[in-house]
């Protein structure tokens, strides 16, 4: 399924690098912080817009900035 905002899919890619990078099962990582495994998979494969509270305990749970879950804004232009 194609994903109608590119650049959720691009968000999502960064956040699995990030959590991929840390050695973190996406399973395991999703517990951690307390979200559902099939919505952060959601979330990585770009079909969901995720909430400001959400973005928050990704970060957390990677021990990252918010503004590290974003690819550099020329590559989030559509």
């Amino acid at each position: 399924m194609k994903s109608k905002y590119p650049s959720l899919v691009k968000v999502g890619n960064q956040i699995r690098e990030l959590r991929t990078s840390k050695g973190l099962s996406q399973e395991a990582f999703a517990d951690t912080i307390g979200l559902d495994r099939s919505y952060m998979g959601g979330i990585e494969r770009g079909e969901r817009n995720i909430a400001s509270m959400n973005l928050i305990r990704i970060a957390k749970g990677l021990n990252v900035e918010v503004g590290e879950l974003f690819p550099p804004i020329k590559k989030l232009q559509d």
